[in-house]
């Protein structure tokens, strides 16, 4: 979930509770890439579901790319 204003979510307020101290540099980007690829996942495992309940296929990827959806602005 996402918040407005200076409200901290449930999963920053963890992590301050995790890491109390200071990691190196390397630490860090290390745990930046973990929780890339976590989240990476959860969206890959979600797209996935979409694509299969819906029966997608290439060639139907291939027509929404390819769909000009945007308001065309007036000149």
């Amino acid at each position: 979930m996402i918040t407005s204003g200076n409200k901290m979510t449930n999963m920053q307020l963890e992590l301050l509770k995790m890491f109390k101290y200071d990691l190196e540099e390397s630490q860090l980007i290390e745990l930046k890439e973990l929780l890339s690829k976590y989240f990476l996942e959860k969206v890959d495992n979600e797209m996935d579901k979409i694509w299969h309940s819906k029966e997608w296929s290439d060639s139907v990827m291939t027509s929404i790319a390819n769909q000009h959806t945007r308001t065309p602005y007036k000149k």
